[in-house]
């Protein structure tokens, strides 16, 4: 069987074959805790199932325009106003099926082979495989040990002639950092200067915790004409929790959106009327599910870090949005991908590895779950690493003995 050189070269998704190994644990009657989840467990938003029933009701269900359905248009004209302080026309917009799907049709749309892309780690792990993807150059900036706030000495090092995209995502997966007012100002200024596209990846824009704002990068833009190379990215996944409707959508210049559509036209023609009625919904509905969220996820963290600071040796640096956090476990092994094995095996614990993120050593860790997993499985992981920890856990109904150093 012949393969695709550039099949070959893309990674299996460790969270996927993680999730996958732990649905057979689990089929098998295994007690795991998953702390590797990407997804809030709150219910989605009445409107959007509403406004999803009201549409299949019809039983009119048909293709839609590539760019999306002029309602859902609207009201990311609208959302993108109340958020960003800034106005954008429908011609700016293209709705995609799911905020990575934008991103893959982003970067077939201004990337050329060899163009080389710079990647922030901690990175979201499907960035470096979908500039390969497109036959890009994902170059990776390594933030000082023990921070997770990129510097702009460091992104300025690696950019050259062949640079094309800065890509940031902020509030950040893996790590949860919030990056600073100060950071987006001149990433924003910088980028305009070279004349590099900057792609603001804000998926997790509303799940901001400790009183902190989410920053528009549009506030520090001086060329807001339609030659403007910032390009927003953002969806309904995380804040509304509709993960499974995969809606997400792109913000970029007349040019850049024209040529994108033409690109997922080919791909998917269209995203999937049924569920753009149900991100209408969202936009249009009730947003106190929002808040609700963001109130449940900064509890959950607040019950994350008090269980890790319990550790000898695990360093966590203070989630400051999102639903996940990125510790240091370079005390108890330097191989993150063998140690979330050892997890699982062990203690029936999914976690993912950090190398994946590009920051080896370290597992992300999610709080999406209720707190009594957070809490017993922590104290699970910690049964199974730390020499302080008592000897005996109770892991289902079986008591086991730790009987490895």
């Amino acid at each position: 069987m012949s393969i695709s050189l550039l099949a070959r070269e893309v990674k299996e998704s460790p969270t996927l074959a993680l999730n996958e190994a732990a649905r057979r644990l689990r089929e098998k009657g295994e007690p795991v805790i998953h702390l590797g989840a990407g997804e809030p467990k709150s219910k989605v938003p009445i409107d959007a199932i509403l406004a999803c029933a009201s549409k299949l009701k019809t039983a009119d269900i048909r293709y839609t325009p590539t760019e999306g359905i002029p309602a859902l248009l609207k009201a990311v004209v609208r959302y993108t106003e109340e958020n960003y302080n800034t106005q954008v026309a429908p011609e700016n917009i293209c709705i995609h099926a799911g905020a990575k799907q934008a991103i893959y049709n982003l970067m077939m749309t201004i990337v050329n082979p060899q163009d080389e892309v710079v990647i922030l780690a901690p990175y979201w792990v499907s960035y470096p495989e979908i500039v390969k993807m497109v036959y890009g150059v994902p170059v990776i900036v390594q933030p000082e040990d023990g921070r997770f706030q990129p510097r702009m000495e460091d992104i300025e090092a690696v950019v050259g002639s062949y640079t094309k995209v800065i890509i940031v995502n902020s509030p950040n997966n893996p790590s949860g950092a919030v990056y600073s007012e100060e950071f987006i100002a001149q990433i924003v200024e910088f980028c305009e200067k070279k004349g590099i596209y900057l792609i603001m990846d804000d998926i997790y824009h509303k799940l901001i915790f400790d009183d902190n704002r989410f920053v528009s990068p549009y506030d520090y833009v001086k060329d807001d004409s339609d030659n403007s190379k910032l390009i927003v990215v953002n969806g309904v996944s995380k804040a509304y929790a509709m993960t499974g409707f995969r809606i997400g959508w792109t913000i970029a210049n007349r040019k850049v959106n024209a040529a994108m559509i033409n690109v997922a036209a080919q791909n998917t023609s269209c995203p999937s009327m049924v569920l753009q009625y149900a991100a209408v919904g969202a936009l249009e509905g009730v947003q106190s599910c929002i808040e609700n969220l963001r109130q449940t996820l900064e509890n959950s963290r607040n019950v994350m870090l008090n269980e890790l600071n319990s550790f000898t040796g695990i360093r966590t640096v203070k989630p400051g949005g999102t639903f996940y956090c990125l510790p240091d476990f370079r005390a108890y092994s330097k191989d993150s991908t063998q140690l979330c094995k050892f997890l699982l095996d062990k203690a029936r614990v999914v976690t993912v590895p950090g190398v994946e993120f590009g920051m080896e050593g370290h597992l992300r860790l999610s709080y999406c779950g209720s707190v009594k997993e957070i809490t017993e499985g922590v104290k699970r992981i910690k049964w199974a690493l730390d020499p302080d920890s008592p000897n005996e856990i109770y892991i289902g109904d079986r008591k086991l003995r730790r009987d490895w150093k």
